[in-house]
């Protein structure tokens, strides 16, 4: 096998593996630098695999029908190249698609001009036997533009690897390794062609682009090359909010993102690296001893900066980064700023202050009201009565006068009394004690209270309850409930009404109902009762307006019902009467063991 042979297997073997590197690109095809990949790598297997049919051809004609499939890829091989570059460091996206077209100018020119060569010459002016019979079988005299193409190729050769130069500065070590790939993936074949240029005897450029091969091939399978850009990296390194500082074993920065330069504005004055760590850091002695003490160990603690006259908090971890053994080849330094996360805790802090404050007042509030206000009304109410058991003046107007005094006090006292309970309730003061009563009991004690009332109004009141019937319930608030229910039921019916008073069993609940043959209640009380929260924001609703003491009342029944576990409802007709219907939870233990209402 002569000299010709071996070189034609070993081309072809160099075409399946920039084929092979094309197909791994392929199926990473949704990445701009993947096609731009796999474009380069088709270009150079033309290159090689027509020089493959170059150095084996046995006639002119077959010469230059090879040099027709070679350049199909060589003008091109270098465009693409420096395309990949500019995808790959992330220039000029807008203007991208006209750098594009500027690029491949000169290679399409010489595509062309080599297809017409034989008319103009400008590409080869001759073709000349090589006599001996060595490779290449025919010689060539290059012509003008040959050399135009050759400088182009150099220039877009130095001008990729400038470009890649201040990228390999800033980069992490895992991009590095990648740019180092890139940049000797090219320079194989260039060397080769310069070898070329200085020997003019054999041209062994396409096996370069086999060295491109094996070199790209192992980019993609060891070190992620078409997995990981070094663009989405950077991208992802700088719009991060955290700030973050890489340093390397030697305590010196090798990078930082933009929120980093927020913390340390020094780092934003930085045009090379690295940095020394300590001249940087210096404004926080405290973070470069920590730095310099960690003991392989990742660690988090709290900062404070004071920045633009204002105190910066920041929640900072240091972290070592290792290689793929063991060893650390750095550290990674984050900044969490929490600022605003201090400054709303301290607002809240302050408000909670101010909350206890008022919270403290408000306890104060109720205590005078319980003592210092409920006592005199409560004094005022025993003398009312008292005065209204004396023969009435016979002046009637004041007679008229002493009953409406008479009836503000009375109302008073009874709002005066369920606020304070509303208020016990709410602040946890009512201790909740459910144990079983007999309902019967409980009922005719809570109408013997209101008897009086009702008996000056000659209002019948019948009570029709099983006297077995038992619910568990604290003692104190069933007979809040009862008190409200029929205090509402007594001042609502005219005189000579009805009160009715009904129980029974329904499950595991028991069924209370209230009826009055009243006046009813109008539509906008109706639905202020079915919604307490409107209920507060009823302006007055504490004060001694018509209606306010039976929603504030009614309004605490439903929340002592609440807590038993039952409900309020109630049905009401204008001019026809009132029923409010209760839940209380039954007593399992039936009427044997209940306690009795004494």
């Amino acid at each position: 096998m002569d000299t010709r042979q071996w070189m034609a297997i070993l081309l072809c073997f160099a075409t399946a593996l920039m084929l092979f590197v094309s197909f791994l690109s392929y199926r990473k095809r949704h990445l701009q630098v993947a096609r731009t990949m796999i474009y380069m790598m088709v270009a150079a297997s033309c290159y090689a695999i027509g020089y493959a049919f170059e150095i084996t051809g046995e006639s002119l004609n077959s010469v230059k029908l090879s040099l027709q499939l070679e350049y199909l890829g060589i003008p091109f091989v270098s465009a693409f190249w420096l395309l990949l570059v500019i995808q790959f460091t992330g220039l000029a996206v807008r203007y991208r698609k006209w750098l594009a077209v500027l690029l491949f100018i000169v290679p399409t020119v010489t595509f062309v001009l080599h297809l017409t060569n034989d008319w103009h010459h400008w590409i080869y002016e001759e073709y000349i036997l090589n006599m001996d019979g060595t490779v290449p079988l025919y010689n060539t005299v290059k012509g003008p533009w040959y050399a135009v193409h050759a400088v182009y190729n150099y220039t877009i050769l130095l001008l990729g690897i400038l470009l890649f130069v201040p990228m390999y500065l800033r980069a992490m070590p895992i991009v590095r390794k990648q740019i180092l790939v890139l940049i000797l993936g090219a320079a194989a074949p260039m060397l080769f062609n310069i070898g070329y240029m200085f020997s003019k005897v054999i041209d062994f450029t396409p096996f370069g682009f086999a060295v491109s091969g094996l070199v790209y091939a192992w980019g993609i399978f060891r070190i992620r090359l078409l997995r990981l850009t070094p663009l989405a990296y950077a991208k992802m390194f700088d719009t991060i909010r955290d700030g973050v500082i890489l340093l390397d074993y030697e305590g010196q920065i090798v990078n930082h993102n933009r929120a980093a330069e927020e913390v340390f504005p020094e780092l934003e004055w930085a045009k090379s690296f690295p940095l020394s760590g300590k001249d940087m850091l210096s404004a926080c002695p405290e973070l470069v001893e920590r730095i310099a003490a960690a003991d392989f160990q990742d660690e988090r603690f709290a900062l404070q900066r004071v920045l633009e006259d204002r105190m910066r908090h920041y929640i900072c971890s240091l972290t070592y980064i290792y290689d793929t053994g063991t060893s650390p080849i750095g550290k990674m330094l984050m900044f969490n700023d929490i600022t605003e996360l201090k400054e709303n805790e301290e607002r809240l802090r302050e408000k909670s202050q101010r909350l206890s404050q008022l919270n403290a007042f408000k306890d104060k509030l109720f205590t005078v009201m319980a003592h210092d206000i409920r006592d005199p009304i409560a004094l005022l109410v025993s003398l009312t009565e008292l005065l209204g058991e004396e023969p009435t003046d016979t002046d009637i107007a004041k007679a008229e006068v002493f009953q409406e005094i008479r009836r503000q006090v009375r109302g008073t006292h009874h709002l005066v009394d369920n606020l304070l309970d509303w208020y016990r309730s709410q602040n946890g003061e009512v201790a909740f004690r459910p144990l079983s009563w007999n309902l019967q009991q409980v009922v005719r004690q809570a109408l013997s209270l209101a008897g009086a009332r009702a008996g000056m109004k000659k209002i019948s009141i019948t009570e029709r309850i099983d006297d077995k019937l038992t619910v568990n319930a604290d003692k104190e608030m069933l007979d809040l409930i009862f008190r409200n229910l029929l205090s509402n039921a007594i001042k609502y019916s005219g005189i000579e009404g009805s009160i009715e008073v009904d129980a029974f069993n329904n499950g595991e609940l028991v069924t209370v109902s209230v009826s009055d043959n009243g006046i009813g209640i109008d539509e906008r009380t109706a639905e202020l009762l079915r919604h307490d929260e409107m209920f507060f924001k009823e302006p007055g609703f504490a004060s001694g307006e018509e209606g306010g003491e039976m929603r504030f009342g009614l309004v605490l029944t439903r929340e002592f019902l609440r807590m038993h576990g039952g409900s309020l409802r109630f049905e009401s007709l204008p001019g026809k009467g009132t029923t409010f219907i209760f839940t209380l939870p039954g007593s399992a233990g039936g009427g044997g063991n209940e306690r009795k209402a004494g």
